[in-house]
């Protein structure tokens, strides 16, 4: 074994939206590293006296395992209090995660909620956190999947994201879904271990277009899409009408689903699984987890945040980069 290969990995967490439930969650998570994540060393991204201030065990959160790199907020933040002057704050701390992970100093990136219209106001166009990696790795095509836990936890990958429901039908197509599937299928491999991943997709339309009665995108652009995908190797089944597929007789055997779009699938899998769900971004040169919640501004300084998406998301991105480190 090489020195690098038994090095511990390198985590870093962004701690988010400074008025958020964010650095709570993330030193609260953190509290368990010692024992619950024993091959893997931590790097918090955030301002260490809001760190201090809004979690209670900030100060004594820094040790052998974890580091806090201090970025200093703009402003003062208040819990619940949105304030526009910190959102270029809260993207610096996505940027010197992606910084890090692009130049090997991290070996998977964990990222807090943020506010997106906190970064549009402070005059910053910014859609998500999956389109702005996208764009800052230069990925041409990134996939967003949220996953529950568990030994075969339940995956939902998504065809679309964070598009208007008039705007889905166009935007799907043939080239479009084939490529997303074979991320899917590359990444469930090299990350997650899975020797032959299935992959269940969903139609468009209601009862999968019902043969174009329906509509066609199903019989136009999705079957041909999962013939060229099977072609190429990938186990993708379908087109399944949405409402029933989500059973267990179905999923059983499934690794993953391909929805078309965000709230097709996203609904299932966080009535599933919210609280210990995670979003993952597929498709990118590094490794990036999620919780699957937003910034709980009215929980954010009250000490009620539930830390069990943060640490499932921690366990998912050290599970992940050791998969890829072993690959």
């Amino acid at each position: 074994m090489h020195a690098a290969d038994s090095a511990p990995l390198s985590i870093a967490i962004t701690t988010g939206e400074p008025a958020g439930v964010g650095p709570e969650l993330a030193a609260a998570a953190l509290g368990q590293a010692a024992t619950r994540w024993p091959t893997a060393r931590f790097t918090v991204l955030g301002d260490r006296g809001l760190l201090q201030a809004r979690a209670g065990s900030a100060a004594n959160l820094a040790n052998e395992r974890v580091v806090i790199e201090h970025l200093a907020l703009a402003v003062p933040s208040q819990a619940g209090k949105l304030d526009a002057a910190n959102g270029r704050y809260v993207l610096g701390l996505l940027d010197a995660a992606i910084d890090g992970a692009l130049d090997g100093r991290f070996d998977a990136i964990v990222t807090a909620p943020l506010q997106k219209s906190t970064i549009n106001d402070a005059g910053v166009p910014f859609t998500g956190h999956t389109e702005y990696l996208a764009e800052r790795t230069h990925t041409p095509r990134v996939v967003m999947m949220l996953a529950g836990t568990g030994e075969r936890p339940l995956r939902v990958a998504l065809a679309t994201t964070h598009l208007p429901l008039k705007d889905v039908s166009a935007a799907l197509s043939v080239d479009g879904i084939v490529e997303t599937l074979r991320i899917i299928d590359h990444d469930l491999r090299a990350h997650f271990g899975l020797a032959a991943p299935r992959i269940l997709v969903t139609g468009l339309n209601p009862h999968a277009g019902e043969n174009g009665y329906l509509g066609r995108e199903e019989i136009e652009v999705i079957g041909p899409a999962l013939e060229r995908a099977r072609a190429m190797g990938i186990d993708a089944p379908g087109p399944y009408p949405a409402d029933t597929l989500f059973q267990p007789r179905y999923l059983k055997d499934a690794d993953c689903v391909l929805a078309m779009f965000h709230d097709q699938g996203l609904p299932v899998l966080k009535f599933a699984t919210f609280g210990e769900g995670i979003n993952v971004t597929l498709g990118l040169p590094i490794i990036r987890t999620s919780v699957d919640h937003g910034t709980a501004l009215d929980l954010a300084g009250t000490g009620c945040a539930d830390a069990g998406s943060m640490i499932a998301a921690i366990d998912t991105a050290v599970s992940m980069a050791s998969h890829r480190r072993a690959g």
